[in-house]
């Protein structure tokens, strides 16, 4: 099956554009691991309209019903990679491979950070987010790949084509399954590096050379999935037109991870417009 548009991201600009995509009649599929920071229970908004205060995974989970009962296909489960599937766009989850003739970016800005002595130091000196992006600098060099989730395992299997001199590190985090790698599980002491880039990974127990390191925290967000696919970034964020599309056609972008106040009422503006700009690239999309 092939969707008329897959947004990615169950936050107030990806339900807000699925809602607008649905009711324009639209075959959209929204995929979402969780409600973001406005799903985690941390949060309370008093000037949204209509309210005088309301908890925000209690809106999120409004706003996630209103899109149910619309009837637009919601699936719970965590995006670990978008790629080109002829001229159509494919997205991968942690269980299912989908396509689209669009997709909308909408997870919000949040970017992997660890709290490791050296880190913001050499971060975008020998370490990186993207082993599609970077991974070619490193071809049969030593890397370290940091990480324990299926998006780990994701970027691992990448990285196999790149080096076979692959060391995980797990930072004290579980790993759900074995690997023909050395799996290093002791929580990191130490980036080392000289001052052009990293050379070393410490704990505590041993120190490890590498020529480079690998983010994989986590889940990844909207920039990550930007970059892979060639989308123009600035300052973290994503560059996009008055219609809110990128560089790359049929790719769109709404929410924090563009310009503008991080707000709520902000996010579901970008949501309608993204929906808007989709509508009309569908209508003069060839196929």
């Amino acid at each position: 099956m092939v969707f008329d548009s897959i947004v990615i991201g169950h936050g107030p600009a990806g339900i807000t554009a699925s809602l607008y995509l649905k009711r324009a009649n639209k075959n959209v599929l929204s995929i979402g691991k969780d409600q973001g920071i406005l799903g985690s229970g941390k949060i309370v908004i008093e000037n949204y309209y209509g309210h005088t205060a309301i908890k925000g995974e209690e809106l999120a989970s409004s706003s996630y019903e209103h899109a149910k009962k619309m009837g637009v296909e919601l699936v719970n489960e965590e995006v670990l990679d978008i790629s080109y599937e002829g001229e159509l766009f494919k997205v991968t989850t942690n269980k299912n491979h989908f396509l689209g003739k669009t997709v909308l970016l909408a997870t919000g800005a949040k970017r992997s950070k660890i709290n490791i002595p050296g880190f913001k130091k050499y971060d975008g000196k020998g370490i990186s987010y993207c082993v599609t992006c970077d991974g070619f600098f490193y071809k049969n060099k030593r890397v370290a790949i940091i990480g324990s989730t299926d998006y780990m395992i994701h970027e691992l299997l990448d990285l196999r084509n790149i080096t076979d001199d692959i060391i995980v590190f797990t930072n004290g985090e579980p790993l759900k399954e074995e690997l023909k790698e050395l799996v290093v599980r002791e929580p990191i002491k130490e980036i080392i590096g000289n001052e052009e880039k990293v050379t070393s990974i410490a704990t505590e127990s041993n120190t490890y050379d590498i020529d480079g390191i690998f983010i994989a925290i986590g889940s990844p967000s909207a920039l990550e999935f930007a970059k892979k696919l060639g989308v123009i970034t600035n300052n973290n964020k994503v560059e996009v037109d008055e219609r809110l599309e990128t560089n790359i056609e049929g790719v769109f972008a709404a929410g924090d991870i563009i310009e503008g106040k991080m707000q709520v009422i902000k996010a579901s503006y970008d949501g309608m417009m993204a929906a808007d700009g989709i509508i009309d690239y569908l209508r003069n999309r060839k196929g």
